[in-house]
């Protein structure tokens, strides 16, 4: 029976072991990760078992996020914990503030992930680097803590969907609407501890931005994983970043899966998930034919804090003026990527659009800082999530969107399609 492209990454960290859909097995790591929110539980884990120092300085990554800079006394408590611990244990990859940036976007750009790699992260959207075709997903702090000791992890082989993308996509269309469009079909729980595998000749149209904004979003459906191919841009982007390849995998040809689905990306509408789930996907027509009046739009995270969604955004922005009723703020997921945009001249485009340049933090995406939503607000945002409260009070609402949807409607002050923006003289 052969194996699908995950299976044969685990097999590669677990010799020797059955990796069969359902089995357990225990894999090396190549990384674990940790933020400023889950590393000081997984620190004080760690502390239990009596060892020493942690297995392998060099294969922990630590990266204060969420609530940095730090917005009030417990949080800057917190990042205290992980920097001492990263002092005291000579961490190799802990990124202090000024150095750092959204886990998910910084650990790619700075050459930590690889094809074939096997890395965990105390953080449910660590499955983003299966855009690199690694095995990445998200463990609890307890697992975080053992696995800093042991260089190991306990996981259940997961089954896989196949979804083979054909077509090429629509003016506007990224990712992120492919992938809202998705679990759209499928639901939140549509993939339930599967491993979301993507193939197809419609994936030569889908950049890697995309495809880490892909692969960060499997979680959504309720997927162990996400994974895409090792193709010609996935190389060329693990040898520009971390200068090597890495371990390429394929899947076999009588690999076995779930299940089958097509999807022909030149039908995938520019797409909106309403509240509370990303499940709730709307084409932009049918959201504008509801007028929805907004307050707020944020760009950014580790799902569309890439440089790409900064040029998209500023694209439609350029010489426009965010409407008087509508806050709109920018988050650049990584110091790298800041710096970019500055030096492309974005950063002035937002500014004189009446927008907000942030230094990169999680910030609103988890309601923390930097964009909280007061009751009865509506916010468009590039985030990942759209629960109840998630950005804020219960009572306001978050509509999911991608860069382009997400300008456009920081201009129009309801959502609006970036057609309908770049068409009015």
């Amino acid at each position: 029976m052969g194996l699908t492209m995950t299976q044969k990454i685990l097999a590669l960290h677990a010799p020797g072991q059955d990796v069969q859909a359902g089995s357990l097995v225990e894999c090396r790591i190549d990384l674990a990760l940790a933020n400023d929110i889950t590393a000081p539980l997984a620190i004080q884990e760690f502390g239990k078992l009596g060892v020493e120092h942690v297995f392998d300085r060099t294969k922990i990554a630590l990266v204060p996020d969420h609530f940095t800079p730090n917005k009030d006394i417990a949080s800057a408590q917190q990042a205290k914990t992980v920097r001492e611990f990263a002092q005291k244990e000579g961490i190799q990859w802990y990124f202090e503030v000024g150095r750092m940036g959204i886990e998910h976007a910084l650990l790619p750009e700075a050459g930590l992930v690889k094809p074939g790699d096997l890395i965990i992260g105390a953080d449910s959207h660590t499955c983003t680097y299966g855009a690199l075709g690694a095995f990445s997903t998200g463990v609890g702090s307890t697992d975080m803590g053992c696995a800093m000791a042991t260089g190991s992890v306990w996981l259940r082989v997961p089954e896989a969907i196949r979804f083979v993308l054909t077509g090429k996509p629509g003016p506007y269309v990224s990712g992120k609407d492919v992938i809202l469009h998705i679990i759209g079909m499928i639901g939140v729980d549509g993939a339930r501890y599967t491993s979301m595998e993507f193939t197809g000749d419609g994936l030569q149209y889908l950049s890697m931005a995309d495809r880490f904004t892909m692969a960060n979003m499997a979680v959504e459906g309720g997927a162990k994983n996400g994974i895409f191919p090792v193709d010609d841009a996935a190389q060329a982007y693990a040898k520009e970043h971390a200068g090597d390849i890495g371990t390429i995998l394929e899947p076999d040809a009588d690999a076995v899966y779930r299940e089958t689905i097509e999807i022909d990306l030149s039908q995938v509408p520019l797409t909106v998930a309403y509240p509370h789930l990303p499940e709730n996907a709307h084409s932009i027509q049918e959201a504008m034919a509801e007028d929805i009046a907004i307050d707020q739009v944020v760009v950014g995270s580790c799902t569309n804090g890439r440089i790409e969604d900064l040029r998209v955004a500023a694209s439609i922005l350029r010489g426009r003026k965010v409407h008087p009723r509508v806050r709109m703020i920018v988050i650049p997921a990584t110091q790298k990527i800041y710096k970019q945009a500055m030096q492309e001249g974005l950063t002035e485009v937002f500014i004189d659009a009446g927008a907000v340049f942030s230094t990169p933090t999680c910030g609103p995406c988890l309601g923390g800082y930097m964009g909280v939503l007061a009751a009865g607000e509506r916010c468009v945002a590039t985030t990942n999530r759209n629960f109840l409260g998630r950005m804020g009070h219960k009572d306001s609402q978050v509509y999911l969107a991608g860069p382009a949807v997400a300008a456009a409607s920081a201009v129009a002050g309801r959502i609006a399609s970036p057609q309908s923006i770049l068409q009015e003289v």
